[in-house]
């Protein structure tokens, strides 16, 4: 049985590459407050609860940017969207739904991948019943999480390693678009 792949999804600063780092428990994104700093995909192998999966971290995808950069970024999120078997689209509570947002979750709704919507920033209980309004999206229970706090962190990948008993949808070839 081949090893699922997870890709990290969502706009710039939002968390990614603290999640995907909080998820293989150890440093190898770089993380910055600073958009772009991510451009290319990484992958690293990680497991939850005895399932192991190969988890991809992209960079902030910025929907209608024209700038050199946005696009080379776009295009690797785009790659990594159509070899993924299960996108964690992730958000930030901390600025709400956002135009990126939408525009990001449209585009997921079209695929044909499993999408767990991840909620970053909720660093607190008190927090979480903020997380609601992320339903607007259209992408199902949105999983409250703090990647720089860890909380949350083992309910999401709980419902993950869900997706991963589904039978897998066959990948689409590498370098068709999901735009």
């Amino acid at each position: 049985m081949k090893q699922p792949l997870v890709t990290i999804v969502g706009r710039p600063n939002v968390g990614k590459s603290t999640l995907f780092n909080r998820i293989i428990g150890k440093r190898e994104a770089i993380v910055h407050n600073l958009p772009g700093v991510t451009r290319d995909r990484h992958y690293a192998v990680s497991d939850w609860s005895g399932k192991s999966f190969m988890l991809v971290d992209t960079g902030g995808y910025m929907p209608t940017s024209q700038d050199m950069i946005d696009l080379a970024i776009r295009e690797q999120v785009d790659i990594a969207i159509e070899e993924t078997d299960v996108i964690l689209f992730m958000v930030d509570l901390t600025t709400g739904i956002t135009d990126i947002d939408l525009s990001i979750a449209e585009k997921l709704r079209r695929t044909e991948r499993p999408v767990l919507l991840v909620v970053n920033k909720t660093d607190n209980e008190m927090r979480e019943s903020e997380t609601f309004q992320f339903y607007n999206l259209g992408l199902g229970d949105p999983q409250p999480v703090s990647a720089t706090l860890g909380r949350g962190i083992g309910d999401m990948l709980d419902h993950l390693i869900h997706f991963f008993e589904e039978t897998p949808k066959k990948r689409k070839p590498i370098l068709s678009s999901w735009r």
